[in-house]
Protein backbone atom coordinates (compact mmCIF):
# COMPACT_ATOMS: atom_id res chain seq x y z
CA UNK A 1 0.00 0.00 0.00
CA UNK A 2 2.76 2.00 0.98
CA UNK A 3 4.54 1.43 -2.51
CA UNK A 4 1.22 2.31 -3.95
CA UNK A 5 1.62 5.36 -2.76
CA UNK A 6 4.86 6.75 -2.94
CA UNK A 7 4.52 5.88 -6.91
CA UNK A 8 1.92 8.13 -7.52
CA UNK A 9 3.34 10.65 -4.78
CA UNK A 10 6.71 10.14 -7.02
CA UNK A 11 5.60 10.91 -10.63
CA UNK A 12 4.66 14.58 -9.31
CA UNK A 13 2.45 16.68 -11.13
CA UNK A 14 -1.77 17.15 -10.92
CA UNK A 15 -1.76 13.29 -9.73
CA UNK A 16 0.92 13.27 -7.33
CA UNK A 17 -0.48 16.83 -5.80
CA UNK A 18 -4.19 14.86 -5.87
CA UNK A 19 -2.73 11.95 -3.93
CA UNK A 20 -1.02 14.32 -1.17
CA UNK A 21 -4.63 15.77 -0.74
CA UNK A 22 -6.23 12.68 -0.81
CA UNK A 23 -4.34 11.30 1.72
CA UNK A 24 -4.51 14.05 4.48
CA UNK A 25 -8.42 14.21 3.77
CA UNK A 26 -8.80 10.34 3.51
CA UNK A 27 -6.74 10.37 7.45
CA UNK A 28 -9.08 12.88 9.01
CA UNK A 29 -11.87 11.22 7.39
CA UNK A 30 -10.28 7.73 9.14
CA UNK A 31 -9.61 9.16 11.82
CA UNK A 32 -13.05 10.69 12.74
CA UNK A 33 -14.74 7.40 11.76
CA UNK A 34 -12.80 5.30 14.34
CA UNK A 35 -13.46 8.03 16.65
CA UNK A 36 -17.05 7.79 16.42
CA UNK A 37 -17.08 3.77 16.00
CA UNK A 38 -15.22 3.67 19.75
CA UNK A 39 -18.20 6.34 21.41
CA UNK A 40 -20.54 3.88 19.76
CA UNK A 41 -18.90 0.91 21.34
CA UNK A 42 -18.57 2.40 24.78
CA UNK A 43 -22.06 4.06 24.44
CA UNK A 44 -23.78 0.68 23.50
CA UNK A 45 -21.84 -0.77 27.02
CA UNK A 46 -19.64 -2.95 24.51
CA UNK A 47 -16.06 -1.74 25.06
CA UNK A 48 -14.38 -4.92 25.06
CA UNK A 49 -14.99 -4.78 21.06
CA UNK A 50 -13.38 -0.84 20.69
CA UNK A 51 -10.04 -2.07 19.11
CA UNK A 52 -12.04 -4.36 16.49
CA UNK A 53 -14.28 -1.64 15.43
CA UNK A 54 -11.45 0.82 15.02
CA UNK A 55 -9.57 -1.75 12.97
CA UNK A 56 -12.27 -2.41 11.02
CA UNK A 57 -12.50 1.28 9.89
CA UNK A 58 -9.10 1.34 8.53
CA UNK A 59 -9.44 -2.02 6.98
CA UNK A 60 -12.25 -0.69 5.02
CA UNK A 61 -10.09 2.63 4.33
CA UNK A 62 -6.79 0.53 3.25
CA UNK A 63 -8.74 -2.06 1.05
CA UNK A 64 -10.77 0.87 -0.68
CA UNK A 65 -7.38 2.52 -1.21
CA UNK A 66 -5.64 -0.14 -2.76
CA UNK A 67 -8.33 -0.69 -5.09
CA UNK A 68 -8.31 3.18 -6.21
CA UNK A 69 -4.15 3.13 -6.22
CA UNK A 70 -4.30 -0.28 -8.45
CA UNK A 71 -6.12 0.52 -11.58
CA UNK A 72 -2.71 1.93 -13.33
CA UNK A 73 -1.61 -0.08 -15.24
CA UNK A 74 1.73 1.25 -14.62
CA UNK A 75 1.09 0.46 -11.26
CA UNK A 76 0.15 -3.27 -11.19
CA UNK A 77 3.65 -4.28 -12.89
CA UNK A 78 5.38 -3.24 -9.61
CA UNK A 79 2.37 -5.14 -7.13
Amino acid sequence: MIALRLMRLAGGGAAGVKEARLMVTDKMAALTEAQLAAAATFLTGDGQKTADKILQVFKKRIRANKRRLSRGTAVRRWC
